[in-house]
C-alpha cells in the first residue's frame, strides 16, 4: 500500500509582515482539514492527458508517494527505472571493480550516446556526455575562436552563468556583448536579431548564444526562427537547452543550432551530475580559422602522438573528460529512454496544458500576479503575491508538502532589471503533475495571502 505523505494544512501557516518589511512564520490553532485525495495514489485529474497515462507515470515514480513536486525545473523526481539502473551499476561495480565492469558492460555505456542522439535528432558522434549543463555550455563557448571586436549576441533572459562568461570573454578577449531587445510578447526580437546580424559597421558577429527556455518567466524563445537567421548569416549558434530538453521536442536539425547544452536532472528526470553537449559535425571538422578545441582537454579528448604534439579526437567526445560517474551515465540513458517512450510531443502537450491550468488558477487568487511572458510558454510558472514575499510562500508550501523554489533577480538580471522584478516563486510542472497538486499549491498561496492581510 502506498505511503501517505504527512502534510501540514496550508491554512495553519500564518504569515505576517514585520516592521522591517520581512516575513515571520507562525502556527495558528486552525485544525487541518483532511485532504480531498492522497497525491500518493491516483488522484482525480480532469486535465487533458494528451496521450500520457498519468496514473502509470506516477506509479513508476516513487517520489509521488511522499511529496507534491512542483520543482521539475530544478531537479525532477526520477522514475524507478532511472534509480534501478544506477543502483544496479553501483552494486555490480562494488562486486566487480570499476574498470572490469566498464569493460564488461561497454555496450550499455555506448548506448547512452545513441539515446541522446535519438532524443536530439543528431548523430552519435556529435554527442558528448559531461558532468552538467554548465560544463557543457562552457566547453562549447570557450572553444570558439572569438577575437577582439567579435560581437556576441544574446537575449535579455540569458541565465547568469552564461552572461558571466560572456562578460569574462569581453575582459579576456575583447569581444563585444550585445543584449538584444525583446519583441512585444517578451521573446527575443527576431527583427532586432536580423538587424544585428546584418550590421557590418558594428563589426563581425562571432556567436549567437540564446537560452531556449529561461529559468523563470515561462517563455519559450523562438529557437527555430533564430536558427534560420544564423544559418543564413553563417554565424555559430549556441543554444542553452537546459530547461527545454525533456519537456518538449528539441530537434537540432529543425532548430539549426550548431551547439547545444543540456542537463539530465531537470525535465529529463535523470540523475544529478549528468549533462550533454551537441556539436554539429561541420564544426567538429572545421580547420579554419581554427579547429574547435575545448578549453579543457585531457587524454580522452586528444591523443599524444609525440612528446610535444597531440591530435584532437575527431568526434564530440573531445569535450569530455576521461573520468566520469558511470552509474549516473547509465541512469541518464534510462531517463532518456523513459522520456522517448512517452514521446516528447505528448509530453510537451501535457506539460503546456498543466502549466496553463496552474496560471489560470493563480490569476484567480487575490493579490497574485503571474509574471510569465511569451506567445509560447513552458512548464515553468512564476508569480508574486502583493502581501507575501516569495521566500515566505516557498516556506509555506514546504510546510504543506509542496516543493517550489524562488528565482532571484540575479539569475536573469537583464530581464529582471527591464521588468523591475522582485524575487519570484517558481512552480514547474511536468506530465505527471495532477490537478489536485495544482490545487494544493493554490490553496497554500491563497491561505498565506489571507493570513497576511
Amino acid at each position: 500500500m502506498p505511503r501517505r505523505a504527512h502534510l501540514h494544512c496550508p491554512t495553519s501557516r500564518r504569515v505576517v509582515r514585520g516592521d522591517a518589511g520581512t516575513l515571520r512564520g507562525g502556527r495558528s490553532g486552525t485544525p487541518c482539514a483532511a485532504p480531498r485525495a492522497s497525491h500518493a495514489g491516483v488522484p482525480t485529474d480532469r486535465l487533458p492527458d494528451h496521450g500520457i497515462d498519468v496514473a502509470r507515470a506516477r506509479a513508476e515514480t516513487p517520489g509521488c508517494e511522499d511529496v507534491v513536486h512542483l520543482d521539475h525545473a530544478g531537479a525532477s523526481l526520477p522514475p524507478r527505472a532511472v534509480v534501478d539502473a544506477q543502483v544496479d551499476w553501483l552494486r555490480a561495480e562494488a562486486r566487480t571493480g570499476g574498470y572490469a565492469l566498464a569493460a564488461a558492460r561497454a555496450d550499455e555505456l555506448e548506448a547512452a550516446y545513441d539515446e541522446v542522439a535519438a532524443l536530439l535528432g543528431a548523430h552519435r558522434d556529435e554527442v558528448a556526455l559531461v558532468e552538467n549543463a554548465t560544463f557543457a555550455w562552457h566547453q562549447a563557448f570557450w572553444s570558439l575562436d572569438l577575437r577582439p571586436g567579435d560581437r556576441v549576441l544574446t537575449a535579455g533572459v540569458e541565465y547568469a552563468t552564461g552572461l558571466v562568461s560572456m562578460l569574462q570573454a569581453r575582459a579576456r578577449r575583447g569581444v563585444v556583448v550585445e543584449v538584444l531587445p525583446d519583441d512585444e510578447s517578451g521573446a527575443l526580437s527576431l527583427d532586432a536579431l536580423a538587424r544585428a546580424l546584418d550590421d557590418d559597421r558594428a563589426g563581425p558577429v562571432g556567436l549567437v548564444a540564446v537560452t531556449h527556455v529561461p529559468t523563470n518567466g515561462g517563455l519559450v524563445n523562438p529557437a527555430e526562427e533564430i536558427g534560420r537567421l544564423t544559418r543564413a548569416a553563417g554565424v555559430p549558434y549556441l543554444l542553452d537547452a537546459c530547461q527545454s530538453v525533456g519537456q518538449m521536442p528539441v530537434d537540432v536539425e529543425a532548430i539549426g543550432c550548431d551547439l547545444l547544452s543540456a542537463t539530465g536532472r531537470k525535465f529529463l528526470r535523470g540523475p544529478r551530475g549528468t549533462g550533454f553537449l551537441y556539436v554539429r559535425r561541420s564544426l567538429l571538422e572545421r580547420t579554419e580559422p581554427a579547429p574547435l578545441e575545448p578549453a579543457f582537454l585531457d587524454l580522452l579528448g586528444a591523443e599524444l602522438v609525440a612528446p610535444d604534439r597531440y591530435e584532437l579526437r575527431p568526434d564530440a567526445r573531445r569535450f569530455e573528460s576521461w573520468e566520469s560517474n558511470l552509474a549516473a551515465r547509465v541512469g541518464l540513458r534510462a531517463a532518456v529512454a523513459h522520456a522517448r517512450g512517452w514521446g516528447l510531443e505528448a509530453i510537451g502537450r501535457r506539460v503546456a496544458a498543466v502549466a496553463e491550468a496552474l496560471r489560470e488558477r493563480l490569476r484567480a487568487v487575490p493579490g497574485v500576479t503571474v509574471r510569465d511572458k511569451g506567445e509560447r510558454r513552458s512548464g515553468i510558472v512564476t508569480f508574486t503575491h502583493d502581501d507575501v514575499l516569495a521566500d515566505a510562500l516557498r516556506r509555506a508550501a514546504a510546510d504543506a508538502g509542496v516543493n517550489v523554489t524562488v528565482s532571484n533577480p540575479s539569475s536573469t538580471i537583464v530581464d529582471a532589471t527591464r521588468r523591475r522584478l522582485p524575487p519570484l516563486v517558481r512552480a514547474s510542472v511536468h506530465y505527471l503533475t495532477t490537478e489536485e497538486e495544482l490545487d494544493r499549491l493554490v490553496e497554500v498561496v491563497a491561505a498565506s495571502g489571507r493570513s497576511a492581510r
